[in-house]
């Protein structure tokens, strides 16, 4: 994942952290391609911050 405006070195040292913003960033922005883990997504569901048309669209997957 290529991001320019984080010192990702520094944030992979605290994992939560990196694995939430991680998690925004591929929500929002579809960095990398990869596929989201959905026991990941569930995991950090309520502190993730994404945009709530995202948000709604992906709860009908989570039920």
């Amino acid at each position: 994942m290529n991001n320019w405006s984080v010192d990702t070195k520094k944030l992979r040292k605290d994992k939560e952290k990196f694995a939430v913003w991680k998690l925004e960033q591929m929500v929002n922005f579809s960095l990398g391609g990869k596929k989201i883990k959905k026991e990941e997504l569930k995991k950090y569901w309520k502190v993730i911050h994404i945009d709530p048309a995202k948000r709604k669209f992906l709860s009908l997957f989570l039920e």
